[in-house]
């Protein structure tokens, strides 16, 4: 596959420009902890009769109404269509237009849960077919194929508003239903209320390092849904969510890491924007899931790197004082076969000006720098929440810094690691004295102070220091934060024209004249 060229490509690249790191309280709102997530093929079995469609909805409100039902005409609320893009540009047109896909067709029986699909008949080399529900004056662009499958009538505030006020659109729903075949997948909670349920949950995990009781997954997109009809949220900052849409049998529910905050995890199969972490039916009053170390390990990570992040957003700004965030489509990849992370920055441009790069990767370039990672992280042999979560951030400071000093500041220092790592028998940052190790200097100084710093700043360790064995000295910023001159002041001296040592010093006295004894304390003391 395409993808899997392109994944082994890099990887001797991102290992080239890699940082190298040397009983509990259970809330009882939690239902489940995820062990049985999968990340597998999802399986179809028969075909099923959407009771959403307009044909089949109109039937139940005869059903339910059949003497009143005739006042009435349905007209479609929502299109289910399928789209067959013919490259990676053409997918990400789509999501640009809001079109939001499922890999899988939304009217066929689940026999096994999974996180992807491949219609056979796709190469697989390709995209495989995309299902979406649009809205019925949606119109793809001419050259991507388009099918319409149905035209559906989905009750909502929209679609019935107009609708007279007699109409019990939860009997209605019910009743198409039964009337299709599909009355086992009525849920025995509405049965028994006559009343949809909006489902609502929370989403927490448990550091162990940091607390006996389980936190919130932050931030994160939570989406459901039953045959065409959707509901997403967006969970709080203590993980709950609630959906603004009522079902009366049981949703499929999925975790979709695509964040509020703006960044998004991983991939899957196809090229979507955030990884999907199926979770599989549950009641309509909603789900709620506590995962630990011994959840599925991909959800377990995944959720990490989620909280990590959003926590280094929220860290850039204090009392109305910012470090710049990194990109607003920030995408961040994480695998388990890999040590070491790097923030290569692919979507945002650098690399791809270096020589060879794009000769290495030819036809490829294009669709690389709109889908690679801007961060990838190294999980293997990192067994811990708070290990990954400072790597977490220490790539987060990296994109911080990218942000404020630009793209040629990253390709010098990403040409300087691909020449270090190949003259030094494989050490990353090199030894110092190389061509433009200064730009690797400052940046390792500024990561690994923020690594630091946030690690103590949850855990409330400081028996370690990481990153205080190599030729570069992040200790002098933390010496210099431990007198006052905290992380929003350090930002505001790393601009492109920083990347030495002495530079750095003649900025800092230059932007805090009155701290010179001090600065000049921390340099001389990690000569």
């Amino acid at each position: 596959m395409k993808r899997l060229q392109l994944f082994i490509c890099f990887a001797a690249l991102f290992a080239a420009i890699s940082c190298s790191h040397s009983g509990l309280d259970v809330d009882p709102f939690v239902l489940d902890d995820g062990y049985g997530v999968s990340h597998d093929q999802i399986v179809l079995g028969e075909k099923l009769d959407d009771p959403y469609t307009v044909e089949n909805m109109t039937k139940a409100l005869f059903a339910v109404y059949p003497t009143k039902a005739s006042v009435v005409e349905l007209k479609p609320s929502h299109n289910y269509v399928r789209l067959l893009p013919g490259n990676e540009e053409d997918l990400a047109l789509l999501e640009e237009m809001g079109v939001q896909m499922l890999d899988h067709p939304l009217d066929y029986k689940i026999v096994q849960e999974g996180d992807y699909y491949h219609d056979a008949e796709i190469p697989e080399e390709d995209i495989t077919w995309q299902y979406a529900v649009v809205p019925p004056d949606f119109v793809a662009p001419d050259w991507i194929e388009c099918e319409l499958l149905d035209e559906c009538f989905i009750p909502g505030e929209t679609t019935t508003k107009s609708a007279p006020d007699w109409i019990d659109w939860d009997s209605v729903e019910r009743a198409a239903f039964e009337l299709t075949g599909n009355a086992d997948m009525l849920s025995a909670e509405t049965k028994a209320d006559a009343k949809a349920s909006y489902p609502a949950g929370r989403l927490t995990m448990v550091d162990t390092d940091y607390d006996i009781h389980p936190v919130g997954i932050k931030g994160v997109k939570v989406s459901c849904n039953v045959f065409v009809k959707f509901a997403r949220a967006f969970t709080d900052s203590e993980g709950y969510y609630e959906m603004d849409k009522g079902f009366t049998s049981d949703p499929r529910y999925r975790i979709e890491f695509t964040n509020r905050k703006g960044f998004s995890l991983g991939i899957n199969l196809i090229m979507v924007k955030g990884s999907i972490s199926t979770l599989g039916k549950h009641s309509p009053k909603g789900y709620s899931i506590c995962i630990t170390k011994n959840s599925e390990s991909k959800l377990w990570h995944r959720s990490i790197i989620n909280n990590a992040t959003y926590d280094y957003y929220e860290s850039c700004v204090s009392n109305g004082v910012k470090i710049t965030l990194p990109p607003a489509n920030l995408r961040i990849w994480s695998c388990s076969l890999i040590d070491g992370s790097a923030t290569p920055m692919l979507q945002q441009g650098p690399v791809f000006d270096l020589d060879g790069v794009q000769a290495l990767l030819g036809e490829y370039t294009p669709i690389v720098k709109m889908f690679m990672p801007d961060i990838l992280l190294g999980l293997k042999n990192l067994n811990s929440y708070a290990d990954i979560y400072r790597f977490t951030v220490h790539e987060l400071a990296h994109a911080s810094h990218f942000m404020r000093v630009g793209d040629d500041y990253w390709n010098k220092l990403i040409k300087h690691m691909l020449t270090s790592y190949a003259t030094s028998g494989g050490i990353t940052y090199g030894i110092g004295t190389e061509k433009d190790a200064g730009y690797c200097e400052v940046t390792e100084m500024w990561a690994y102070y923020i690594e630091n710093l946030l690690y103590r700043e949850r855990y409330g360790y400081t028996d370690k220091f990481y990153g205080n064995k190599y030729w570069f000295c992040p200790q002098i910023f933390m010496y210099l934060d431990e007198r006052g001159m905290n992380r929003f002041k350090i930002f505001v001296a790393l601009t492109s024209d920083v990347h030495s040592r002495d530079a750095l010093k003649s900025r800092l006295l230059s932007l805090y004249p009155e701290s010179k004894s001090m600065i000049n304390e921390a340099f001389n003391k990690y000569l």
